[in-house]
């Protein structure tokens, strides 16, 4: 520990701290965590290097600084990302979002028609990332929006709450799209989903920070990854309006084979999107008119 616990000071020994524990990047988890405790951004942070903690700020810093030594997210242990123009909780038991949903959500919305209302549907929702972002961009539009976990959905509820749209997301917990009432079912002009997709044989190469942390029941897509995805598919081309948009993220490995079964489904202008690191990550595809 510092002798002097300055912003300068706790930087330089948080990073030497977690360098030595293997962190891949300890000098951004050493902005990150110390951001997170003083309320300051990154920039500031520099700009107040001689400021002094506060022995509170200390107290919590000791435990996120060995949390994150551990190995645990920092998303956990701050307890909030950044997902597109929004800010979402999260915590154990959620799926942390990632840039790759991010555009998920990008490729749905050029689909769709700006400034008009639309109904969409977040099949495994999460943390509800996916329909917050919506109802948020898009004020004309109200989302159902559902996961099996009883913990992401508590998680999805506080973000609908805390970004004030729980006029126009509605949560509900069961199985894909069975969760959703049966009377919506033909309405929707978008299904968009993030479903569990790493093949079984992908998790063990997995980074230890994912697979030791994150939910197995959000990541595990069975043999080939697609578990979720041909049940999701055959519901999705029952719950589409004619036109309707299905957007889905997948494992790169995937998504011929799932090209494939969303034309056999009856889908057209099946096509697959990539992702930031220009690998195939997303299948889109509309519902026969």
């Amino acid at each position: 520990m510092p002798e002097l616990w300055t912003i300068r000071t706790t930087l330089d020994w948080i990073e030497g701290f977690l360098s030595r524990k293997g962190d891949e990047n300890p000098r951004l988890s050493a902005q990150w965590l110390l951001s997170a405790v003083t309320g300051l951004s990154r920039i500031q942070l520099y700009a107040d290097y001689d400021k002094p903690l506060s022995m509170a700020e200390r107290d919590v810093l000791r435990d996120y600084v060995q949390r994150r030594g551990a190995g645990e997210p920092l998303q956990y242990i701050t307890g909030e990302v950044g997902f597109r123009h929004i800010d979402v909780k999260v915590r154990k038991g959620v799926l942390i979002p990632r840039p790759e949903t991010e555009v998920l959500v990008s490729e749905a919305l050029a689909l769709l028609p700006a400034h008009e209302p639309f109904a969409a549907a977040d099949i495994c929702t999460g943390s509800g990332c996916i329909a917050c972002s919506l109802a948020y961009e898009r004020p004309e539009c109200t989302v159902v929006a559902t996961d099996i976990s009883p913990e992401a959905l508590e998680v999805a509820r506080e973000n609908v709450e805390n970004l004030g749209l729980e006029e126009r997301v509605s949560l509900f917990q069961g199985d894909l799209g069975q969760a959703v009432p049966e009377e919506l079912w033909g309405s929707f002009d978008l299904v968009i989903s993030n479903p569990p997709y790493i093949p079984t044989q992908v998790l063990d190469s997995l980074d230890k920070e994912v697979t030791a942390f994150e939910p197995n029941l959000a990541l595990d897509g069975g043999e080939d990854g697609l578990d979720l995805f041909r049940p999701l598919t055959q519901w999705a081309a029952a719950a589409l309006k004619p036109g309707g948009i299905y957007a889905v993220e997948l494992h790169e490995t995937c998504l011929d084979q799932a090209k494939e079964f969303a034309e056999a489904c009856g889908f057209t202008q099946c096509r697959i999107a990539f992702d930031l690191c220009s690998r195939p990550r997303i299948l889109v595809a509309m519902k026969k008119g």
